[in-house]
């Protein structure tokens, strides 16, 4: 058994390692490292019921201070600097050294910064942290005009608060739809026409060309040379992996740690998981790095099984998820490559599921204000159970009761 376990990493993935090995008997140490100043907290409810006042920062927390104590976790607020695989220890910014039987790498990942002219004028925000997360409250108060760069996940949910707050808000995207790195083209267009019908602005197929105002953000100029106004920028880019630390200490970096199916790096005393990891997906087709609470969750009791000596491949089917104004968003599967889709349910009654088919079978649900649709696809996408597009577009078809006749 091993002694010592040290997780980089204070998020999703990191917490739920630390707590997962407790929870699965694991007697020896573990020492969790993460470089806020706070506890580990849940980031989701930032861009949504952070900022609508529906919890504060102790609701975030996923566990009190005592938590760690009474399950001998010990947390350390500092930032890891190196990692020293010949020892076998992770060396922190303070001068401190901290040895390690096992090491798991769950860094997480760092928002793409806005590439323009006048972006870091005072006023201009990303939204990944709570730190981040309080500056925009602050700022929203007093706030008239918004500008949110970005028409995926965070800024939608942040364009609906702040509409939601009367604000006046403009959503500026490069693509030509909203969502449209996750979601299908009827969902876009729905989610368009939603937050067009909350009142809020979207530019599509443009970019930031500048920022422009004296010490503090005053107004924005897009590629087609139009100024908006802006008392606040929230930009919603993406992400990128942070791979700064293993990449330094000779692990293989492709789009993100590169680990294999049990999420070990080509060091198999390090593994690598949550937004940081690139792992062999069947659902994928191949290599996939998920930036999502499943994903980050899910990882961390893979790797503390794997450690107590109940390891096994990962294969959990992808789920994700998004709060916007009163629709919530619900998705299974990864639907890239789907070349047949089908609606059931209404969009005119804001509940309905769209089903996407890759040569004949389900690869994806994404479902609004349809949970049970989104419950009933975890489990169909996990059996792998034969459904068809001819099957799904019969008139009448409910997955629910499909997949209790098919079991």
């Amino acid at each position: 058994m091993l002694k010592s376990v040290v997780i980089v990493g204070g998020g999703q993935a990191g917490f739920q390692t630390a707590a997962s090995l407790r929870q699965d008997g694991y007697d020896g140490a573990i020492t969790l490292i993460g470089d806020e100043t706070s506890l580990p907290y849940q980031r989701p409810p930032l861009s949504k019921a952070y900022l609508l006042g529906k919890t504060d920062a102790a609701g975030l927390l996923f566990r009190p201070h005592d938590f760690y104590s009474s399950h001998r976790i010990e947390f350390v607020n500092e930032r890891a600097i190196a990692i020293d695989r010949t020892n076998r220890r992770v060396e922190l910014a303070g001068g401190r050294a901290v040895g390690y039987d096992h090491l798991v790498m769950a860094t997480g990942a760092h928002n793409r910064a806005l590439p323009v002219p006048g972006a870091e004028l005072d006023g201009v925000f990303g939204l990944k942290t709570l730190a981040d997360a309080d500056a925009i409250a602050e700022r929203l108060e007093s706030a008239e005009n918004v500008v949110v760069v970005g028409a995926g996940f965070i800024g939608l949910e942040f364009a609906a608060v702040a509409r939601a707050k009367g604000k006046s808000v403009h959503v500026v995207e490069l693509s030509n739809r909203p969502m449209a790195r996750a979601v299908s083209h009827e969902m876009s267009e729905f989610f368009a026409a939603a937050h067009s019908g909350w009142g809020i602005n979207m530019d599509f197929g443009q970019g930031l060309a500048r920022v422009t105002g004296d010490g503090k953000v005053e107004a924005v100029e897009l590629t087609n040379g139009r100024i908006l106004p802006a008392d606040i920028v929230v930009v919603g880019i993406g992400v990128l992996p942070n791979v700064g630390l293993a990449a330094e200490a000779g692990l293989d970096i492709e789009n993100g740690i590169k680990v294999d199916s049990y999420l070990l790096t080509a060091d198999r005393s390090i593994s690598a998981i949550g937004d940081c990891a690139m792992f062999p997906s069947q659902h994928a087709g191949g290599s996939a790095r998920l930036e999502s609470v499943q994903n980050a969750a899910d990882h961390g009791r893979a790797v503390a099984a794997r450690l107590v000596g109940k390891g096994a491949p990962y294969a959990a089917v992808p789920w994700f998820w998004s709060d916007q104004g009163d629709l919530k968003l619900q998705m299974v599967g990864l639907s890239a490559g789907a070349e047949v889709t089908v609606r059931v349910g209404d969009p005119d009654a804001r509940s309905f599921s769209i089903l996407l088919f890759r040569r004949g079978q389900l690869i994806a649900v994404e479902s609004v204000n349809r949970p049970a649709d989104f419950m009933t696809a975890r489990k169909v996408l996990a059996s792998r159970a034969s459904l068809g597009p001819e099957t799904a577009s019969a008139k009448g078809f409910d997955l629910r009761s499909w997949a209790l006749a098919a079991a």
